[in-house]
């Protein structure tokens, strides 16, 4: 907004008129004297424009500056944020190499299919035998780069039809060897649900599989167990093709963008799954 030749009033100076305006510098004409202001922050506490309709035009526009400006603010406190964290991450991932197997399966009791998805606290449940009887599983493996898949098998069916409900990335800080309650927290923003009908297509042994047994279909006993990291790379992938919902694909792609990059795998080269169910069919 150019203010060449408005008239304005300065607290101490008093009545003026603006000669020359370029860029942030306004240049007053007091009669007496000559004065030069930093534009906009003089109209802040020391100058006021006598034209009503000038000053509320004038208004209107620097409090739009001040509020892109806050907005700018606001963005880079924000990335500044996300750095944070991102060398939070290099850090922990610096002081723990990767390990191949580092994500985990867990089998969900029955009773917790539904309400897993509302509070999205995952157990892993406690020590059967031994001197540990009754305390927390470790689960040591895991760290910021793990995912959790939600798997489940009711009673009636083959253990080859246990299906996905769901996966999650674990919480950006999270070392498991430190954790002791039992709990693994999750990330905030990568955590995906299966519908029933998607959850039917998304089978966990077409993507697990026992290098000693490849062609077996048997969980055995325990709450969960650790899988290989391109396996849930290939599950996430199968996902987004899976999905219809715009906003559920656009989520999907980018866990898989950040999966991949905590795991340090090439994302255009994730070789197809090739679990057991997918060989028999082969």
């Amino acid at each position: 907004m150019n203010l060449l030749n408005e008239e304005i009033t300065h607290k101490v100076f008093g009545e003026g008129n603006i000669v020359e305006h370029e860029d942030s510098v306004l240049t007053v004409d007091f009669n007496t004297d000559i004065k030069k202001f930093v534009y906009p922050d003089a109209f802040e506490n020391f100058l006021t424009l006598n034209d009503p309709l000038t000053a509320k035009t004038f208004e209107d526009l620097f409090l739009k500056k001040q509020q892109e400006q806050e907005a700018i603010e606001k963005k880079r406190a924000e990335e500044k944020e996300r750095l944070l964290l991102e060398q939070q991450r290099r850090d922990m991932l610096k002081d723990h190499k990767i390990h191949e197997s580092s994500q985990i399966a867990f089998w969900l009791d029955e009773d917790r299919q539904q309400e897993i998805f509302t509070d999205w606290k995952i157990s892993t449940g406690t020590v059967r035998s031994g001197a540990n009887k009754g305390q927390p599983n470790k689960v040591a493996r895991l760290r910021p780069n793990s995912a959790g898949l939600l798997t489940v098998r009711n009673a009636n069916q083959d253990e080859k039809e246990r299906k996905i409900l769901g996966l999650f990335m674990v919480h950006e800080v999270f070392s498991g060897d430190l954790g002791t309650d039992g709990l693994v927290p999750t990330h905030e923003e990568f955590k995906i649900e299966l519908t029933e009908q998607e959850a039917d297509q998304m089978l966990f042994w077409n993507y697990y599989m026992n290098a000693s047994y490849p062609e077996r279909t048997t969980w055995n006993s325990g709450k969960f167990r650790y899988y290989d990291n391109i396996w849930t790379a290939q599950i996430i992938q199968d996902i987004i093709a899976l999905k219809t919902d715009e906003k559920e694909i656009a989520l999907a792609k980018k866990f898989l963008e950040y999966f991949c990059t905590m795991n340090a795998l090439d994302i255009t080269n994730i070789p197809e799954a090739n679990g057991p169910l997918r060989l028999k069919s082969a």
